[in-house]
């Protein structure tokens, strides 16, 4: 059932707030800082205070293994390391999550989990084959042909208009209270067919904010094929895939997508819409589940 009303996001994980722990020395890290600094306009130096967003490394450890260290805003973890867990197919759904623990140290962020027995063998196998990540990088691939993973057809869908999409993305900035305060941080939103914002995650990183919304969905059991996504950012191909593993049909971008996206997007089925602007939206693979294209004219 989609909780929380459409008029303000919706609060920060309970699962965050109980879990989330500081060391004696530090409290928990802030999604941002304020400091002074100076802007020089017309020839006048003018100090001010600023608010510059919070990006701190946050590792994820399976089973006591670490796996891998994102760069990311540290709110809402717990939503980002189970959807991180999802689109990167070391689970299939929350059932094989066992544990989580957050917990804040000196130097970063270290979110533990215990997978099921069976989810982490697969992981070990795959751990054989990483050499390393870099923030816009590929987990776990180290030769050409491992870089489009196989990925499921996604399901029918739902048809929406393009006034839901324009509803959405006209409601979405009141969604973004970080990003609004320091105009550094990505969106996604998952919304109902009918345009309301159900779900916003906030993060500097695209993925990560993508891989939030998709931790936030599967723990409350919002099915993918009700609704949509938007993204703030632009519609590369790793978006597209997190997409399709979780099996959201119509992925809404405000950017531009890339060719590799656009490839993925035909095969999974996902119906990709892009540059999605106040003035119109382009549609670029799959339109039939756009109501004004479900019958083409031309």
């Amino acid at each position: 059932m989609l909780s929380g009303s459409p008029a303000r996001p919706i609060p920060t994980s309970e699962v965050l707030a109980q879990s989330l722990l500081s060391t004696p020395q530090r409290k928990v890290r802030r999604r941002s800082e304020k400091i002074t600094c100076f802007r020089v306009q017309d020839g006048a130096v003018i100090p001010r205070d600023d608010a510059i967003a919070a990006e701190v490394p946050v590792a994820l450890v399976y089973n006591g293994v670490p796996h891998v260290v994102m760069m990311a805003t540290p709110s809402d973890l717990a939503d980002f390391a189970l959807g991180f867990s999802l689109t990167e197919g070391i689970l299939a759904d929350a059932e094989g999550l066992l544990d989580l623990e957050v917990e804040e140290g000196e130097t970063g962020i270290r979110v533990s989990m215990t997978i099921t027995p069976e989810r982490i063998a697969g992981l070990k196998e795959r751990r054989r084959n990483m050499v390393g990540r870099t923030g816009c990088g590929l987990c776990g691939v180290d030769d050409l042909t491992q870089v489009a993973r196989p990925l499921p057809r996604v399901g029918k869908g739902v048809k929406v208009a393009v006034g839901a999409i324009h509803q959405a993305l006209d409601s979405l900035p009141a969604w973004q209270p970080t990003n609004k305060e320091t105009g550094a941080l990505h969106a996604a939103a998952w919304v109902t067919s009918m345009g309301e914002i159900a779900f916003v995650r906030e993060d500097v990183g695209r993925h990560n904010a993508l891989d939030k919304l998709v931790g936030a969905m599967e723990r409350g059991r919002i099915n993918p094929e009700a609704g949509f996504a938007v993204i703030t950012s632009r519609c590369s191909f790793e978006m597209v895939q997190k997409a399709a593993t979780f099996r959201i049909p119509i992925l809404v971008a405000i950017s531009a997508p890339t060719t590799m996206a656009l490839r993925i997007a035909e095969q999974a089925g996902i119906t990709l819409v892009a540059l999605a602007r106040s003035d119109g939206i382009t549609v670029y693979a799959n339109p039939g589940r756009i109501r004004e294209l479900a019958e083409p004219r031309f």
